[in-house]
């Protein structure tokens, strides 16, 4: 069966390899919805992700960029590179990924380190209908000022629906963090964070899409005011090479 999902999976990504790299151009209006504890204003992301497999197994990456600094500059830059491996007809598929970005506060000249993370674990790669699905379960290693030993669950899907016309994607993610890293360095124990970011989008040609992405998230939006639940949509473009 396994041989079966890994053969379907070869084949998808054959088809698609063309389409393997996108960039993507996002309006966030998170201001708008949620004011200034959140953002002090509206923004625009602009992301290049890639999808490559081989051989060996597959690698993945995207880099977003935040256009939210003065005079509209790039003020955040964030990315995200993630290998595994496949080990003959062993089911599961080793997971090795980093995180991290810099960024830079609007109306000053400080800049910030977003705290690196790096993962270690287990990849699964299954079909479910129409939809492309892979999973991992990692420990997580968050470089805070005071490191943090963790845990991440991850999902993401993939699907080409209606002849072609429409697309689906997006992951969902759930880790853990030391509270001291939000709430001071008096606070003992984990706080679980999630993030989920499905995207929704109409292939307008086989190169050009619209669409949205939602951003829903628990803990994530702004760390350093209470734990609050987020929904923010975007509108957005899509390119694929």
């Amino acid at each position: 069966m396994f041989r079966k999902i890994l053969f379907s999976l070869a084949i998808l990504c054959a088809t698609a390899a063309v389409q393997a790299q996108n960039l993507q151009l996002h309006f966030d209006p998170r201001n708008s919805l949620y004011g200034d504890a959140v953002s002090t204003s509206n923004y625009l992301t602009g992301t290049f992700e890639m999808f490559k497999p081989d051989q060996w197994g597959n690698t993945f990456m995207f880099v977003d960029a935040d256009l939210n600094f003065n005079k509209k500059n790039i003020g955040l830059v964030y990315g995200e590179i993630a290998r595994e491996f496949k080990i003959g007809d062993f089911p599961l598929l080793p997971h090795l990924e980093f995180n991290g970005g810099l960024g830079l506060v609007k109306g000053t000249d400080f800049g910030f380190s977003i705290p690196s993370s790096y993962l270690a674990g287990f990849g699964y790669p299954f079909q479910l209908g129409n939809f492309f699905m892979s999973t991992y379960v990692a420990y997580k290693l968050n470089a805070f000022q005071e490191v943090s030993n963790d845990a991440q669950w991850t999902l993401t899907w993939n699907a080409t629906l209606a002849g072609g016309k429409l697309s689906l994607g997006g992951f969902l993610d759930l880790w853990t963090e030391d509270k001291s890293f939000t709430e001071g360095s008096d606070a003992t124990g984990k706080k679980v964070v999630f993030l989920s970011e499905p995207q929704f989008w109409y292939n307008v040609t086989p190169n050009f899409a619209l669409g949205t992405e939602v951003e829903l998230s628990y803990n994530f939006v702004n760390k350093f005011v209470e734990s609050k639940f987020y929904a923010i949509p975007t509108l957005a473009t899509k390119w694929n090479f």
